[in-house]
């Protein structure tokens, strides 16, 4: 699997999240900002310390940790979502189910015929094309091989919500709407 990552990246041809930067710099900001302003209330109010200041970094830190978004990249055959702790990989040429949860926050879990299984935000999906067009193209050969048994239906309405997003987006910028 690492190989067929690495080569499709060497290739130029894995695509990215391109709003990763913008909220990986959101999360930082709010990070700081917060280790920032609670040192300098514990350093005008006199109290600032040593174990408070390893506090304030370790509560700084965990910040970081859950605002920090995943990273998603896609080439052909394959999506990997990097967290802070683990990065995992599935081959979207080989999935046996894809399953959609929760209402408010839906994360959409993807599983292939290795063991391997991910979840992902939808959102990432609807906000890169290009990611869509490589976990499409990975599920259209899944149901052509018959290893996908289940979920093709949560990606049907997912590809029908990003085109209805897309298309809209498109009648915006020519002013037709």
């Amino acid at each position: 699997m690492r190989d067929l990552v690495q080569d499709s990246r060497r290739r130029g041809r894995a695509a990215g999240d391109r709003t990763w930067r913008g909220s990986a710099r959101l999360a930082v900001g709010a990070a700081l900002g917060f280790g920032g302003l609670t040192f300098l209330v514990d350093w005008d109010a006199g109290t600032l310390s040593p174990a408070r200041a390893l506090l304030w970094i370790t509560l700084s830190a965990a910040i970081l940790s859950m605002l920090l978004p995943a990273r998603v990249t896609a080439g052909p055959g394959w999506l990997t979502v990097r967290g802070p702790l683990r990065r995992r990989t599935v081959r979207t040429d080989s999935l046996v189910y894809v399953g959609q949860y929760g209402d408010v926050s839906a994360h959409l879990v993807l599983r292939d015929s290795h063991g391997s299984r991910l979840e992902l935000d939808p959102g990432v999906l609807h906000a890169n094309p290009l990611l869509w067009h490589e976990l499409d193209t990975g599920v259209r050969r899944s149901q052509e091989r018959g290893t996908l048994r289940r979920g093709a239906e949560v990606l049907a309405q997912l590809g029908h919500e990003i085109d209805d997003t897309n298309a809209r987006a498109v009648l915006e910028a020519s002013g037709l709407t």
